[in-house]
């Protein structure tokens, strides 16, 4: 440990005045912004002590580094106390909104909220933060687990309340799936029951890869419009659904707590097939399965494919199992069947069916929300690994049917623009280098395109990472996906996401050294901004809901598969939370805890 510290020293001093610079700056900046203004600002009283915490000596941290951390700890919370919320309003134009998701128990499979007492705590931690507001899943199958139209919303109505005693905004989900089975589920909420049980006699109703095995995660979109739940078909059981909680909560969706509706489009809430099951046995990188072997999607795809003239072509039966790599397989491999007529016409039908499924659903979504003032989103899952492989295996597999020459992303944001909906993008914290090489992942690329699309189809896109960490190298990349060619000091900048949603509300977040960083996120995520609670001042404008835009053709949808340039990205965020010097320090903190 004394050649650690030894070795240190020199650089620590370094650091130290680096910090003391930026400060500095920082703090000259704000006084020329706000002497523009033309505001008298409070001049901050005189502490013992006051600039002790703020230019140390590296030899001090290292002899106390508890009392030190506590003593800037104390003296920033004393700041923020005297001093109100200031903006510069050009530089709002810049702020990106973040919200926290709650655990997914939060809501027990039993109906009620688990602890209440200590989620308070943590709520109002978030605040203190500067956290925007949070999402919730509103599980299908704890609220109607009853019976058919049998909906019991109380444990979400007293939870919604403690959000908004908070003073945080909510974006709820409408989860048509099951928890469980999936990257990091650590509980198990199936469907409700009853489906289940309709499942036991009619299995087919799930999606069903070559095999013959079922998922049970969430509905085929074979039975959007099967009548085969007591008279109803699964499109219909959704929109009663969304309905119902429309009434239910109507209060909490006029008084503006409620701000987003992220419609459930299938398995992990995403708008994709359940290719890559972790129960079913898969693991990184496998290529996944196609899931359309049910016999209401193999009866319609025999259909089409006859009336094109081809009644000999079947489902794929060459394209591998879950674990497979591409070049292993006959139809992802080399000249492989992907690129064949048949191959192309299986695939077109394949991901259409998603588009379709997403585009109906989401039209039933408006009728129920229509008026409010509310914004629906629609999540889209970032399936990064075999992405600079020329087969995109896994992104096939799960629907998106993009290519070197197709772009499989652009299409969905149309469709999404016909009803004013976010697209809502995962993976935004991944680095290319970060990634086995042999799994040939692009997140890097695949965000670059797939938020381009959505801006280039003139609808508003947000993200969340893929999976939770708390370093500041997630939280950088985030940044820069957040405002890909930095702030504007003048204004709205070239590009910017609609909001952040960060995975997700734990422990670990709220831990003493992850927490310090994720609350440096937070205000650079707001450019460096006080919280803002009012959307209008960085042009968030949320108006009535209105009625979603005549149907578009498939041909109007599959017109966006043309491959366009991305936007540039930036090197590296502008606003970034630290980098190498930062995470120094740290280490050296986590020594002498």
């Amino acid at each position: 440990m004394a050649s650690i510290i030894h070795s240190t020293q020199g650089e620590m001093g370094k650091i130290f005045w680096l910090h003391r610079r930026h400060f500095h700056r920082e703090m000259l900046s704000a006084n020329r912004v706000k002497g523009a203004q033309g505001a008298r600002q409070p001049v901050p009283e005189k502490r013992p002590g006051h600039r002790h915490a703020l230019a140390f000596s590296a030899a001090g941290m290292v002899r106390n580094p508890q009392a030190l951390a506590s003593e800037a700890s104390t003296a920033e919370q004393e700041m923020q106390a005297q001093t109100p919320l200031t903006y510069n309003e050009k530089m709002l134009a810049n702020y990106v909104p973040i919200h926290v998701m709650l655990p997914l128990g939060v809501v027990t499979v039993d109906n009620a909220l688990e602890d209440k007492d200590g989620l308070e705590k943590q709520l109002k931690e978030l605040r203190a933060a500067g956290v925007d507001g949070v999402m919730v899943d509103v599980w299908w199958g704890i609220v109607e687990s009853q019976g058919p139209k049998q909906y019991d919303w109380t444990a979400y109505r007293s939870l919604f309340q403690l959000v908004q005693e908070c003073g945080l905004k909510l974006q709820a989900i409408m989860s048509f799936h099951q928890c469980g089975g999936n990257i990091g589920d650590i509980v198990n909420i199936p469907l409700p029951q009853w489906v289940l049980d309709i499942g036991e006699s009619d299995p087919d109703i799930f999606y069903t890869n070559r095999t013959g095995n079922r998922n049970k995660e969430y509905l085929s979109l074979g039975v959007d419009n099967q009548p085969l739940f007591y008279g109803r078909t699964a499109v219909e059981i959704y929109s009663d659904y969304m309905k119902s909680f429309r009434e239910n909560m109507s209060d909490f969706l006029e008084n503006g707590l409620i701000i987003d509706i992220e419609v459930g489009l299938g398995p992990a809430g995403e708008l994709r097939y359940p290719s890559y099951p972790q129960n079913q046995g898969w693991v990184f990188p496998g290529i996944g399965e196609f899931q359309c072997y049910d016999k209401i999607l193999k009866a319609e795809f025999k259909e089409v494919a006859t009336s094109v003239g081809h009644p000999e072509w079947e489902l794929p039966d060459n394209a591998g199992t879950y674990n497979d790599t591409p070049e292993s397989t006959e139809f992802f491999g080399s000249n492989g069947t992907y690129l064949t007529e048949k191959g192309k016409f299986f695939l077109t039908w394949y991901s259409n069916k998603l588009l379709s499924h997403g585009d109906q659903i989401l039209d039933e979504a408006n009728k129920a929300f229509l008026g409010l003032k509310v914004k629906l989103a629609a999540k889209v899952s970032g399936i990064h690994w075999w992405y600079k492989a020329d087969n995109h295996a896994a992104e096939l597999t799960a629907g998106y049917y993009n290519l070197k020459d197709r772009d499989g992303y652009r299409p969905i944001a149309r469709m999404l623009s016909r009803h004013y909906a976010i697209l809502n993008f995962t993976c935004l914290e991944m680095r290319d280098s970060e990634q086995s090489a042999d799994a040939k992942s692009g997140p890097q690329e695949l965000v670059q395109q797939v938020l381009s699309g959505g801006w280039r189809e003139n609808i508003e896109v947000a993200g969340e990472n893929a999976l939770s960490r708390y370093d500041r190298d997630g939280y950088n990349q985030i940044l820069l996906n957040a405002r890909p060619n930095g702030v504007n000091n003048d204004g709205q900048p070239n590009l910017r996401m609609y909001g952040v949603t960060f995975l997700r509300l734990s422990d670990d977040l709220l831990q003493n050294t992850n927490f310090n960083i994720f609350k440096t996120f937070v205000k650079k995520m707001h450019a460096d901004q006080d919280y803002c609670p009012d959307p209008e001042k960085y042009s968030h404008h949320i108006g009535p809901l209105e009625r979603s835009k005549p149907k578009m053709t498939i041909e109007d949808l599959l017109d966006a598969t043309e491959p366009m340039e991305p936007f540039p990205w930036d090197k590296e965020t502008d606003m970034s939370v630290g980098g190498a010097l930062a995470n120094l320090i740290d280490k050296i903190f986590s020594i002498f805890k």
